[in-house]
């Protein structure tokens, strides 16, 4: 059986105000052209379908029309499991319909941990693939709360409890390949899924990617994954990458970049075939179908630069810092009477040279479209000048409120 691993589609993601709709669509139809040039036989979408859990309806038609299109190719099965930024139920609503389709969804953690295990079957009806579907595992879903825990407790028992979920599931799906042994199919891989943060885990400067849980500690250790597993297909962090020392642990990333830090950045599908249950992975490039640009420097600097990208038709979408020792008040308007007649678009201007002076001047070109919630947060605590022996404290606390809230499901009753 032949596999097709991605994940982190954030459909319905905007880019400072700007929708990526057209690129999302273009991304998924580009997928369904490899589905089909690579003769997968199953697709894997390890989390983060949708962008927020209330998805645009403009979000939803390209999510289901997707589904149906892989329906009619030569793809036989779809797994989904669900991501943080996923909601649960939402995700789940369908999934009985989407069957018809062979199309498995897993929005939550099951009751039953053998509900989170499939059974992949090939053209000849042969069992071809043994699928453990964990989605994303909330707080709530790891641990008890208990009066007067420290971080430290919190952070062992998450780590804890997700390991032993992991370990209920793959003793189920090691059960059936056992089975399946006896019956005279030796070679049925286990397949493991999950969307969590590794240790040492790469990212990028402004990618969106949140921590799942509060401290560092219950970033995931690659021991706490069972010796069973022959291919691990993980999502939420956005940099194609392996777990040290497994090769066949394996982010795909997220394919479109989701900010100007992962601009330059190779995007990648993994296509994935077993030699006697040993994965052979191929990276898959993903178009870009968005061009992403990065400008700083000086006025002159800028100005050269975008005449030039002018020059060649560029359509990028710009990220500019002015950096430069001059005032410029009317920076923009410069910037903008070069880019008339052309394609290209501003969707962010940084004006260093403006923001020296003080702490006030250094915010004062900021809007929330360039702020995240723990950036407001840090603005808080700058403005009403709290020492730094207590902001430790205050953080902690601050982001444990922030999981609890992003763990909630706004589509459940």
């Amino acid at each position: 059986m032949k596999i097709l691993h991605t994940s982190d589609w954030h459909l319905g993601r905007s880019l400072y105000g700007r929708n990526r709709y057209r690129e999302h669509s273009a991304f998924l139809d580009w997928l369904l052209e490899c589905i089909n040039e690579q003769r997968i036989d199953a697709l894997l979408v390890a989390g983060d379908i949708f962008d927020t859990a209330t998805p645009s309806n403009r979000s939803q038609e390209l999510y289901y029309r997707f589904l149906f299109q892989v329906s009619t190719s030569c793809c036989r099965h779809v797994v989904v499991i669900g991501g943080n930024h996923d909601s649960p139920t939402f995700l789940n609503a369908p999934k009985e319909l989407l069957l018809a389709l062979h199309v498995y969804v897993i929005g939550s953690k099951t009751e039953n941990p053998a509900d989170e295990v499939l059974v992949l079957y090939d053209k000849q009806e042969l069992p071809a693939a043994i699928i453990c579907a964990v989605p994303y595992l909330r707080d709530r879903d790891l641990r008890t709360v208990e009066a007067g825990e420290s971080m430290e407790e919190k952070n062992s028992k998450l780590a804890y409890g997700l390991q032993k979920h992991y370990e209920k599931v793959c003793a189920i799906a090691e059960e059936k390949q056992e089975k399946l042994q006896k019956k005279g199919f030796p070679a049925v891989p286990v397949i493991a899924m999950g969307h969590l943060f590794t240790a040492n885990g790469k990212t990028v400067e402004g990618d969106g990617v949140r921590d799942l849980y509060v401290g560092s500690l219950a970033h995931i250790e690659a021991a706490v994954f069972p010796a069973g597993i022959d291919y691990l297909a993980l999502g939420h962090l956005h940099v194609p990458q392996r777990i040290k020392n497994h090769k066949h642990f394996r982010y795909c990333g997220s394919p479109l970049a989701m900010g100007f830090g992962e601009a330059q950045q190779r995007k990648t599908v993994l296509a994935v075939e077993f030699d006697k249950n040993r994965p052979l992975i191929e990276e898959i490039p993903v178009p870009r179908f968005q061009e992403l640009l990065r400008i700083t420097g000086s006025l002159d600097d800028i100005l050269a630069k975008l005449t030039e990208l002018k020059r060649a038709e560029s359509r990028a979408w710009l990220e500019i810092e002015y950096t430069g020792k001059d005032i410029v008040p009317d920076l923009r308007s410069t910037i903008e009477e070069v880019l008339l007649d052309s394609g290209m678009e501003i969707r962010l201007l940084k004006n260093s040279r403006t923001a020296q002076k003080s702490l006030r001047s250094l915010y004062q070109n900021e809007t929330l479209d360039d702020l995240d919630e723990n950036d407001v947060f840090e603005r808080c605590l700058d403005t009403f000048a709290i020492p730094s022996e207590e902001r430790k404290k205050l953080t902690a606390a601050y982001r444990e409120i922030l999981n609890s809230l992003h763990a909630e499901d706004s589509n459940a009753e």
